[in-house]
């Protein structure tokens, strides 16, 4: 019997069975495709065999030689024409890495790698949180327990890490619902980098979109993967993974042969009109050509492993808009997401867009389809503008607050289509936002040029460290304030790592190649900085508590049959805010006075007072009689406030806020 038979042109990939295993590979303009299988231990290529059979544009084969199974190293070497102007890049010396490989090569030159799929899952379920209870926490793999000295040595910094009863507890504790990790399938760090002494930390570059980074294992990137999912899970805990769909680690003309340019160029990437460069809407080299249906099928298929096998409960897609790019731009009605709506598996799963990429037409915030969440940038500058007393800012603020209605109204969607956040990876810090009013990228060794130049902060009146008591208690203030608004707006929250208890970057707002202490968070902080945990920890049940903080629809400032509204927004003499109000630039002081969850009574009073200088809010007649509780002021370090007298106005201090609760 021959050694390789033709095998089967499903399921794509390397798949390991009692007979063999099976290899299939897509290349429309291939003319010859082998595949090679090495050493696991010295590297040394022990066998190559031709695919011998081709359904469509599939290349497949089934090799039945047992030693060949799991464990073992592949690659394909692809041959076809070498004509970059026709979008050929074929090279039959270059050894490729697999598109669906499960897992690659510890040690380079990178291999695909075989795998046994087995796992026991027990009773493992998805914990399934509604959109409108979901809390996010964004964090890096590595970097969210490299130095946490709860977590057994061997784990810090890996998917085991994210298992350690210590880790999990705190993020119990503060109130998180769905942990987001930034991206933790393979890659590799861009040249450029490596030669300046950095890498690529934040993991945007990959080179297998099915694989988990070995980075982050002990031992076995698979089996810990799904570890990790498990745990979590078994505590209630939510896991997203952030997807990079849209660019690869192969660049552009320039860039290495690694896997998609060698297998079949002209069909993975956009290519301009001479064929021999890059469509680069991504600002990475390349762009992925998801207007393609191979491409399509690659990355449903990819989406479906991680969430069939892989058990994940969703995806934030990086540079989304690349994904519903056709021949004339965004295409709201792109076959992807049909494709992607029409796939049972992934019907249930999040789905949050970066809503824009670098191209013409890239800004795309509030054009994804029902069904989808978006990152809302608008939220994040308009919250940061209105606490650094930005003037004219009090009716977006109001808007943003209330679900930012003016941009996911249509077609059904909900507050909760609208992903507030006011820091993530990419930027400042919440410590650093209230520390620096420029960045401070220096160690990126680009100049100081990298990373946004505006960044709507405010140093609070020193730049950076600074050991004046008034201006290091303005700054917890501004924090404070900060985390009360992104709780208590309509929306999804979606917390920074590290955030909770005032985490800094020293100013580098652009740290994507700081794979050390500048990136790794300091859990000392959450010892010293114990009063902001406690603030965060409080919002997280008031928002629990309270349903009207959580509604399904947006907050429009209705009345009901009873004649209480949704939202009655205040100006500071405690009226209804007016026409001229909301127009006066100076305007930095308002009350949002929620109705309770059936609009039958007044509940909770939140007031805002942005400017430089304190405010005696007037608390409105018609609420005068009833008693109010003050459950936080922003301007003091106890957390909740009782047996104060609230009857008749409220003393704010300058750049507070507070909630009153009845």
């Amino acid at each position: 019997m021959k050694a390789i038979q033709a095998g089967l042109p499903w399921p794509l990939g390397a798949t390991w069975a009692r007979d063999g295993v099976n290899f299939a590979i897509f290349s429309s303009h291939a003319t010859r495709i082998e595949v090679a299988i090495f050493n696991p231990k010295s590297g040394a290529e022990r066998a190559r065999h031709d695919l011998p059979a081709r359904t469509g544009d599939v290349w497949h084969g089934l090799l039945s030689d047992r030693r060949s199974g799991r464990g073992r190293h592949y690659a394909f070497y692809v041959h076809g024409p070498n004509q970059p102007e026709q979008g050929h890049r074929f090279d039959p010396h270059v050894a490729l890495i697999d598109p669906y490989a499960r897992e690659l090569s510890v040690t380079l030159p990178l291999r695909s790698r075989i795998v046994d799929s087995s796992f026991s899952w027990g009773g493992d379920r998805p914990p399934a949180i509604p959109w409108r209870d979901t809390v996010i926490y964004e964090l890096h793999t590595k970097g969210f327990t490299q130095l946490h000295r709860g977590v057994p040595e061997a784990w810090r910094g890996k998917f085991l890490g994210l298992t350690a009863a210590p880790v999990i507890h705190h993020l119990k504790s503060i109130g998180v619902t769905t942990v987001e990790l930034l991206p933790c399938q393979s890659y590799v760090s861009e040249p450029f980098l490596s030669q300046r002494g950095l890498k690529n930390y934040w993991g945007y570059n990959s080179v297998a979109w099915f694989s988990p980074a070995n980075e982050f294992a002990v031992a076995d990137p698979v089996v810990e993967f799904k570890t990790m999912v498990k745990a979590l899970h078994a505590a209630g805990l939510e896991v997203i993974l952030d997807m990079v769909f849209n660019h690869t680690a192969e660049g552009n003309e320039g860039g290495p042969v690694m896997s998609l340019k060698g297998i079949d160029n002209s069909v993975y990437y956009r290519l301009l009109a001479d064929q021999r460069h890059y469509d680069n809407v991504t600002g990475c080299g390349n762009t992925v050509n998801c207007a393609h249906p191979q491409v399509r099928t690659l990355i449903i298929d990819c989406l479906k492993y991680w969430v069939q096998e892989m058990h994940v409960d969703g995806f934030r897609f990086d540079l989304a808009t690349v994904l519903a790019r056709d021949g004339e731009g965004f295409n709201q009605h792109a076959v992807f997401f049909r494709a992607l709506q029409a796939e049972p598996a992934l019907r249930h799963v999040k789905l949050i867009a970066e809503p824009w990429d670098v191209g013409w037409g890239g800004y795309q915030l509030g054009r994804f389809p029902p069904g989808w969440s978006e990152w809302n940038d608008r939220y994040r500058d308009t919250v940061r503008s209105f606490w650094r007393c930005d003037g004219g800012k009090i009716g977006e603020m109001a808007e943003r607050f209330a679900g930012s209605s003016d941009i996911f109204r249509h077609n059904g969607r909900k507050p909760s289509a609208s992903i507030n956040f006011v820091t993530a990876h990419d930027g400042f810090t919440l410590c650093d936002l209230v520390s620096y009013n420029e960045r401070h990228n220096e160690a990126n060794l680009e100049g100081n040029a990298d990373g946004m130049s505006n960044n709507l902060s405010w140093n609070c009146g020193v730049e950076g460290p600074a050991d004046d008591i008034d201006i290091g208690a303005l700054r917890k203030r501004q924090m404070r304030n900060f985390l009360a608004t992104l709780f208590l707006s309509q929306g999804v929250p979606m917390l920074q790592a590290g955030d909770e208890f005032g985490r800094t970057q020293r100013g580098n707002n652009n740290a994507y190649c700081q794979d050390n202490e500048i990136s790794w968070i300091d859990w000392r902080l959450c010892d010293f900085n114990q009063e902001l945990v406690r603030f965060v920890r409080l919002l997280s049940r008031l928002r629990r508590k309270h349903a009207e903080l959580r509604r399904e629809t947006f907050l429009k400032g209705t009345a009901s049959r009873t004649g209480i509204k949704d939202v009655s927004w205040l100006h500071g003499r405690g009226g209804e805010m007016t026409q001229n109000d909301w127009q006066d630039p100076e305007t930095r002081t308002m009350g949002a006075l929620f109705g309770n969850r059936n609009n039958t009574a007044h509940r909770l009073l939140f007031l805002l007072n942005a400017s430089d200088g304190a405010h005696q809010f007037t608390i409105p007649p018609v609420l005068a009689g009833a008693h109010w509780e003050c459950r936080f002021d922003t301007a003091r370090e106890a957390v909740e406030l009782r047996g104060m007298d609230f009857s008749h106005y409220y003393p704010l201090v300058a750049n507070s806020a507070v909630l009153l609760e009845c």
